[in-house]
């Protein structure tokens, strides 16, 4: 019950990050914190399945940066580990003329961020490649791939164990504190966590990372580390292609990005199991892991409406939240947006599939925090943890470099 560090969340970041730090630091004890009794249970387990190329991301930037490298470790390490991929490619395909500047500059930027193989295709090309898609261009990233990011996780768990790593499941942190210097068991200045006390257990550590997700800015509050950015929960609903339709699509399809709309918009993925996956749509979850219609949280649901950030991005974007909530209630009108690219799709195609929920990070005047952010605090107990307060996506494509990023924070913060 006593370790040098302890990392709370077992998702894919909580676990590259877990692994990575033993393994740097193989004479120090470790352990991975986990509230559910399955690893990589939530955004982990409830993702796309792409492996991001680094197309869309600002140079210079952490997403940049580290989705790039992620991507290229991400390849390597599922060869080494025998974990099966497809590099199936993705087209960023234009459908309207004043897509193509846009298409053009997301080139540019792909260029900028060093994204292996980019290149501009016309109408042929794009159908040479997609048989039923259409467009008038697109962009060709060869390089885009698909995963099962929830095995990988597993072996990332499995490698941290190999190396002398502890994982406790069903064990939930919602306090920390100071250990008392007169407890026997407890090295001094140790900070302790108490998870519910149903369990009773505690343990002790000299230093915390947390990878909680959905419940970062929480975590880092009860730290008493700064509660912004906030986290508010958004679901993404997909739909599926009928398996007898799945000929249809061969590799990643997506729309050009919008700037004036916060997410990126429908686009089809294919999944290691052979199926089809459209969409997602972007509404608000009353819950922050609420992966149903109507799953509901009284606390969640007043957390995310009573935060003015929030209002402050609704108002902004009120055509396209209406939008996104109309679409989620009828078939016909996301069936609609995905014949913009695949006309033959109809409604009889498709069938309601997962959902996942995103753990969006906003700032008091309502904007998205875009890129990865890592902080800590003061005193005690914030002088003594690294928060990992935003990591959407591309996250599971990046883990691997996230990971060697936050061991290097870690060694610098702790003296590890």
């Amino acid at each position: 019950s006593t370790f040098d560090v302890a990392v709370v969340g077992a998702g894919i970041v909580g676990l590259a990050s877990a692994r990575e730090l033993v393994r740097r630091h193989p004479s120090l004890a470790f352990a991975v914190l986990e509230k559910e009794q399955e690893l990589a249970h939530h955004q982990s387990g409830h993702n796309s399945g792409v492996i991001h190329s680094g197309i869309y991301y600002k140079p210079g930037s952490l997403k940049a940066k580290l989705c790039v490298q992620g991507a290229a470790l991400c390849y390597e390490y599922c060869d080494q580990k025998g974990i099966p991929y497809k590099q199936c490619g993705k087209l960023i395909v234009a459908v309207e003329q004043d897509e193509i500047p846009r298409l053009k500059a997301l080139y540019e930027r792909g260029l900028q961020n060093n994204v292996r193989g980019l290149k501009l295709i016309g109408a042929k090309e794009i159908q040479a490649k997609e048989p039923f898609c259409r467009g008038l261009m697109a962009l060709d990233s060869p390089y885009t791939g698909i995963v099962n990011y929830k095995q990988v996780a597993q072996s990332y768990a499995e490698d941290f164990q190999e190396a002398g790593g502890t994982i406790l499941t069903d064990f939930e942190v919602t306090n920390m504190e100071m250990a008392k210097e007169s407890s026997s068991e407890r090295e001094d200045g140790k900070a302790a966590f108490c998870p519910p006390f149903t369990t009773g257990e505690e343990i002790y550590c000299r230093h915390i990372v947390t990878c909680a997700g959905l419940y970062s800015d929480r975590l880092s509050e009860i730290s008493g580390c700064s509660p912004e950015p906030r986290i508010v929960p958004f679901r993404g609903d997909y739909l599926v292609l009928k398996p007898e339709k799945c000929y249809m699509v061969k590799g990643n399809i997506y729309p050009v990005p919008n700037p004036r709309f916060p997410f990126l918009g429908f686009h089809f993925t294919p999944r290691m199991d052979g199926s089809v996956w459209l969409g997602p749509n972007a509404v608000l979850a009353f819950k922050r892991e609420g992966y149903k219609l109507f799953d509901f949280s009284t606390g969640d649901f007043l957390d995310a409406v009573m935060y003015s950030g929030l209002w402050k991005l609704v108002l902004r974007n009120l055509s396209y939240g209406l939008g996104e909530m109309y679409r989620a209630c009828f078939l016909s009108a996301q069936v609609k947006q995905l014949q913009k690219f695949i006309p033959e799709v109809t409604i009889n195609d498709v069938l309601r599939g997962p959902s996942g929920v995103r753990a969006q990070a906003l700032d008091s005047d309502g904007n998205l925090v875009d890129d990865f952010v890592f902080d800590g605090g003061s005193g005690d107990i914030g002088s003594r943890i690294l928060h990992v307060r935003n990591a959407p996506s591309p996250a599971a494509t990046s883990s691997l470099a996230i990971a060697k990023m936050i061991a290097d924070e870690a060694k610098r913060r702790f003296e590890l």
